[in-house]
C-alpha cells in the first residue's frame, strides 16, 4: 500500500508532466504553422491549366465571314505624336523677281556713288577742282585708279565736245558707266548637261565670304529653272560646312553628296560628280574649302580638286566667291586664286551695306572675268544674275 505522501508527490508529479507535454505540443505546433505558411507562401502561383483554343467551324455550320477587311502593320495609323513629319519643299523664287526686288535694294545702299557723281557733274561749272572730286568719288568707291581716270577722261571729252548741261549730265554719266561696267561680257552660267554628263561648278573662295551659302543659293536659282542639282560637301575643314550644305539641299530636293570630317575634298567632289553621272542630274555644285589666298599648300590642294574631278568630267565653271566689303583685299584674293585655278566667273557677296559699287568694275578689268552673280542681303532667294544695265540704273536712283 501507498503510503498517502508518496500519492500526493506523484499526483503532483504527473500534473507537471502534463503540463510541460502540453505546452511543448503548444509550442511545436505554432512553429509548424509558422513555417509552412512561409513555405507555401514563397511557392510560385499556381498557374491556371492552358485553355485549348476551339477548332475552326466548317461546313454548314460555319460563321459568315465579316465584312471588316485585315488589318496589317502597314495599314495601321500611327498615333498623332509618332507619325513623321511631311517633309515640305520650298518653291525658289524666279530670277526674274529677284532682279527687281535686288535692283531697289541695291538703289538704297549704293545711291551714294551714283548721287555723288551727279551732283558734281551738274555744277554749273565744271572746274579742276570739280574733276579732283569726282576722281575722288570714284577711288573711294573702289572703282581702282586705272578705271577712275578712264572714265573722268571721257566724261571731260563729252562734257566738252558736247556743250550738255546738267540736264543731260545724267544720261552722259549713265551710258559711260555701263561701258565701264562691260554690259557685252558673257554672263551665262554654264549650266546644262552636255555630251550626256551634267555640267560641273566648283564654288572657291576664302574664309568668311559666304561660299558655302552661296552654293545653296544658286542650288535654289537653278532649281528654280527647273534643274536637277546634285550637291558635293568638299570643305571638310570646318566642321560645320557639310551640314549647312546638306540643310540647304534638303529645302529644295537636292542631294547632298558628303563624306567624313577632315576627309579627302578631292575623293569627295570626284564622288559628287560620279553621282550625279549615274542620276543624270544637270548640274553637280562643288563647295570647296575657304582657302587662305596666303597658304601656298592650301591653294595648290584646290588645283588638285579640279584636276581630279576632270578624271570623270570637265569642270565647266569655277566661281570665285569675292566679299564685296573687303575692297581691294578682296581684289588682291581674285588675283592670286586666278593664277592657282582657271576662274570663269565671279560672285559678289554683301554687295548692300558698307560695300561700294566700284568694286565690280575694278575686279573684272582686274581679271578680264565677268561678275555673274551678286548677293544682296541675308534671305535664301537674296542671290541673283548680275545685269550691267540694271545695275548702273540702281547707282544712279
Amino acid at each position: 500500500m501507498l503510503t498517502p505522501l508518496l500519492v500526493s508527490l506523484l499526483t503532483d508529479q504527473a500534473l507537471i508532466t502534463i503540463v510541460v507535454v502540453i505546452a511543448v505540443v503548444l509550442v511545436v505546433g505554432t512553429t509548424g504553422l509558422v513555417v509552412a505558411r512561409r513555405r507555401r507562401s514563397e511557392l510560385p502561383p499556381a498557374t491556371k491549366p492552358a485553355v485549348e483554343a476551339p477548332e475552326p467551324t466548317v461546313g454548314e455550320d460555319a460563321e459568315e465571314p465579316r465584312d471588316t477587311p485585315t488589318r496589317t502593320l502597314e495599314d495601321a495609323e500611327l498615333p498623332e505624336a509618332e507619325a513623321a513629319p511631311a517633309t515640305t519643299l520650298e518653291k525658289p523664287e524666279s530670277a526674274q523677281g529677284r532682279l527687281v526686288r535686288l535692283r531697289a535694294r541695291l538703289a538704297r545702299s549704293q545711291g551714294s556713288l551714283g548721287k555723288g557723281l551727279l551732283a558734281l557733274l551738274s555744277r554749273d561749272k565744271l572746274d579742276e577742282e570739280a574733276w579732283e572730286d569726282i576722281e575722288t568719288t570714284l577711288i573711294t568707291a573702289d572703282v581702282g585708279v586705272a578705271p577712275t581716270q578712264e572714265l573722268v577722261e571721257k566724261l571731260r571729252t563729252r562734257m566738252r565736245v558736247e556743250g550738255v548741261g546738267a540736264a543731260q549730265a545724267r544720261d552722259i554719266l549713265r551710258e559711260e558707266l555701263v561701258a565701264l561696267v562691260d554690259p557685252w561680257m558673257d554672263r551665262s552660267l554654264k549650266s546644262s548637261r552636255k555630251d550626256g554628263q551634267p555640267a560641273v561648278m566648283l564654288m572657291v573662295g576664302v574664309n568668311g565670304t559666304g561660299k558655302t551659302t552661296t552654293v545653296g543659293r544658286l542650288a535654289r536659282v537653278l532649281i528654280a529653272e527647273d534643274k536637277h542639282v546634285v550637291l558635293g560637301a568638299a570643305d571638310t575643314f570646318r566642321a560645320a560646312a557639310a551640314d549647312q550644305l546638306q540643310t540647304w539641299g534638303e529645302r529644295v530636293g537636292a542631294r547632298t553628296v558628303r563624306g567624313p570630317e577632315g576627309g579627302d575634298p578631292a575623293s569627295i567632289a570626284f564622288d559628287a560628280v560620279k553621282e550625279g553621272i549615274a542620276e543624270e542630274a544637270d548640274v553637280v555644285l562643288v563647295d570647296t574649302a575657304g582657302r587662305l589666298h596666303t597658304k601656298t599648300g592650301l591653294m595648290d590642294e584646290l588645283g588638285k580638286v579640279k584636276r581630279v574631278i576632270e578624271k570623270t568630267a570637265e569642270v565647266d565653271e569655277v566661281l570665285l566667291v569675292i566679299d564685296a566689303t573687303t575692297g581691294q583685299n578682296g581684289l588682291t584674293q581674285a588675283r592670286v586664286f586666278a593664277e592657282v585655278i582657271d576662274v570663269t566667273g565671279l560672285v559678289l557677296t554683301k554687295l548692300d551695306g558698307t560695300a561700294k559699287g566700284g568694286i565690280v568694275i575694278a575686279v573684272q578689268r582686274e581679271l578680264g572675268v565677268p561678275v555673274k552673280l551678286v548677293g544682296l542681303g541675308e534671305g535664301p532667294d537674296d542671290l541673283a544674275p548680275f545685269d550691267a544695265e540694271q545695275f548702273v540704273d540702281a547707282l544712279l536712283e
